[in-house]
């Protein structure tokens, strides 16, 4: 598994060196900012494939983006589901990314960035794994270091999350495991166009990223890969399309296998 992994990602980089390094990822955030003094909306779909019963869920995450400065930017989300047989708000977070370090040149660059959330969520809690996007309330605090070499971009990023109990009275099941650390390895880039002559060109860019999590208590894990492709118009509209499966589980999940479709478009200058 490790060597199909490690394949998967030099076979990425090798097809994408083609072009421009793109670091505007689906499943994670890079160490880069979006653009001082913009918003983005964004309209997140996501279709969840439950194991046992089988069945599909649908979980829709509006959220808004705020540039406030070159190394500040803050998230608002929200989460609405039908996960509990009706589609109703779930709850709410609140995101934010302060760039520590920046060394840029031309077509290569690294950066360095924390970042923090807090999550307040309503549903049942039916797994062991420690899910912030609508699932779990609780917090994390996190560091992520982001590298464009020539023209491929990596990304690599950790954090330590904590899970409190969810309204609603819908306690944690245990006290013992509510404290993970989440992981992440993300490489994309431009495939489309080949040469790049004004921002009306609508980009093409293809991303994979490994994602997962490990409880602190007991040790378990789950490791998933996420490919996806990504379409931007005339720099400012954006349509993600990712598909996320497990690779190793030991982490209880109650959906493993997930489909995400994302809108986003930016406003630049606002302020």
């Amino acid at each position: 598994m490790k060597k199909l992994i490690a394949l998967f990602f030099i076979a990425l980089g090798i097809f994408i060196a083609r072009g421009y390094g793109q670091e505007l990822y689906v499943y994670s955030e890079p160490a880069s900012n979006m653009a001082t003094n913009a918003v983005g909306i964004r309209l997140n779909n996501y279709a969840l494939l439950q194991r046992t019963p089988k069945a599909t869920a649908y979980m829709l995450a509006p959220e808004v983006m705020f540039g406030v400065s070159k190394k500040l930017m803050v998230h608002a989300e929200g989460y609405f589901s039908n996960m509990q047989a009706k589609f109703e708000a779930n709850g709410a977070s609140v995101y934010g990314k302060y760039r520590l370090y920046s060394q840029d040149e031309i077509h290569n660059h690294f950066r360095i960035a924390m970042y923090g959330m807090l999550s307040r969520n309503n549903l049942p809690v039916t797994q062991k794994a420690i899910d912030l996007y609508g699932r779990n309330s609780g917090y994390l605090i996190g560091v992520v270091a982001t590298k464009l070499i020539n023209r491929v971009a990596y990304s690599a990023g950790t954090s330590v999350v904590h899970a409190s109990d969810n309204a609603r009275g819908n306690k944690f099941n245990n006290d013992g495991e509510r404290n993970a650390i989440n992981y992440n390895l993300s490489v994309g880039g431009l495939l489309l166009p080949k040469e790049y002559i004004d921002y009306k060109q609508t980009n093409v860019n293809l991303m994979a990223e490994l994602l997962g999590q490990t409880n602190l208590q007991k040790g378990t894990s789950f490791l998933d890969l996420a490919p996806s492709v990504q379409f931007i118009f005339k720099s400012r509209m954006r349509l993600d399309l990712g598909y996320r499966f497990t690779l190793k589980e030991q982490l209880n999940r109650e959906y493993g296998t997930s489909f995400l479709v994302r809108f986003e478009y930016n406003l630049f200058n606002v302020f």
